[in-house]
Formats: C-alpha cells, structure tokens, sequence
C-alpha cells in the first residue's frame, strides 16, 4: 500500500465505531479520502467532522443499515459508480454466540445477511472497476472464530469461514490483474460487537484481548507485506503455513471414482 498523499477513496463499513472507526482514522492519515457507511448517523458525523479538521482529507458519509436490501444497494451503487476508490473494507459485522437451537432466527437471519449477503454484493459490485483500472484493495474482516468448531460458535463462526473462504478464492481471481484481496483474522478484541454478543469479553484472560488500535495497526501491517491472510495474534506465520498445507495434502484424495475401502463399499463396474 502506497503512503503518498493520495491513494485514492476508501469506502469503510461499519465505520462508527471500533475496528471501522480505526480504519477510517489510519487510512486517512496514509492519504485516503473516505466514504464511511454505518447506521448511526450521529456518529457517523462525528467521525467525519474529526477526520476532516486534523487530516484535511475528503470524507463522506452514508447512513445505510447493509442488512435491508435498498441500503445494500445504495452502497453497491457507490461502489460501481466512483472510479475514484481503490480500497473497500468490508467491516460491518454482528455476532451471536449461543446455540442454534435456542437462538433467535430472525436475528441470525440478518447476522448472515449481514456477514455474507453484504460483503459478497459489495465486493461484486467494486471489483469490475478495480480490474479494469489495474489497480485496488478489498479487506474482509473475518475472525479466528472462523478456525474454532466449538459449540455456540455455529453461525458466527460459519459466517467468517465463508468470508475467509470468499478472501481467498477472489484473491487467486483477481490478483493477476493488480487487486489485492486480504482476509483479517481478529482475535477477541474490545469493541461493541460483544455488548450483543451473547458473550462476555470481561470474563477472557486479559492475555486474550487486543486493542482495537493494535489490532487495525497489525492488520495495516500486514497488508502493507501482501499477506492473503493476516492473523495479528499469530506469532509465527509458519504455523498458518502448515495448516495451509495439510489442506493442500487432503485435495488429491477428496474425489475418486468410488468410495474408499475403510466403508467396505463394493465398487460397480
């Protein structure tokens, strides 16, 4: 990521408060103009004017709630229509932490909208133009949640794993053409997400928790080194290595002609 005094416009999700928030204010200082989108107008505003007087950049604002589908499709419209913005954070996110069948549907119902439908249309919609300009960045803020099977974390979880997922293939997809797509792996970190959560952040080991603004800075960081996948807890990115390539050593044997003798399955010919 260049440092120079203009890099183009970053458009921010969920940019009120915490991770996005902290995006807005770091991206800004590197030279972005912004587009921040959040439901909260009032503090959407509040950002903005901040923003605005110490960094003297361009910064707008969207109120637009990216689990009903016309707000959705504002954004998308943004996205498509700006030639100026190079970078798009896919940050809005809830969590719900529970088992699945005592939650409430209909909210889990808008947390996948909100982690899936959404960054998926949103990427959709910028990457045609970052493509034909040569030139861009997509951040999806997943979780490390995404790697952990234990019980509550269905949903959440699944949620991130596809993001991760979604990260990754687009990566192979799109990087040829000069955009870069990167998946952020947060541990726990202090932010609001968890006052709705279902889950209480004071009760982790305070070894657990990182600072937003640590966290963003990891993540900058490692963008700036090209990572696909950055996990800012992670002291040895050997150990993701290997994981990768465990991954890798199943896929010759994930598809035969017939099923494997351990099922005792006699095979038709």
């Amino acid at each position: 990521m260049s440092h120079s005094h203009d890099n183009g416009t970053a458009l921010v999700t969920g940019a009120s408060t915490g991770i996005g928030a902290t995006y807005a204010d770091r991206l800004a200082r590197r030279g972005y103009d912004l587009i921040l989108v959040a439901r909260n107008a009032q503090r959407l505003d509040a950002l903005a004017a901040r923003l605005r007087s110490e960094t003297g950049r361009s910064v707008q604002t969207l109120v637009a709630d990216l689990r009903k589908p016309d707000d959705l499709a504002k954004v998308e419209q943004t996205l498509r229509s700006d030639a100026r913005i190079t970078l798009l954070v896919n940050n809005a996110g809830t969590a719900t932490l529970g088992p699945l069948g005592t939650a409430d549907i209909e909210r889990l119902n808008g947390e996948i909208d909100l982690n899936i439908v959404a960054p998926t249309r949103l990427s959709h919609a910028v990457l045609p133009g970052l493509v034909s300009r040569g030139r861009g960045t997509i951040v999806n803020i997943a979780s490390v949640l995404s790697q952990m099977i234990q019980p509550g974390n269905g949903v959440y979880g699944g949620t991130k794993a596809y993001l991760l997922h979604l990260s990754q293939v687009l990566n192979e997809e799109v990087g040829a053409a000069g955009v870069h797509v990167q998946a952020v792996l947060p541990g726990a970190t202090r932010t609001e997400i968890w006052e709705t959560s279902g889950a209480d952040i004071n009760e982790f080991p305070a070894s657990m928790i990182m600072e937003v603004d640590e966290m963003v800075d990891a993540a900058l960081a490692g963008l700036d080194a090209g990572e696909t996948v950055t996990i800012p807890s992670l002291p040895d990115p050997a150990d993701w290595q290997r994981f990768l390539d465990a991954r890798a050593a199943l896929r010759p044997n994930l598809s035969h002609q017939h099923p494997a003798p351990r099922y005792g399955v006699a095979a038709k010919v």
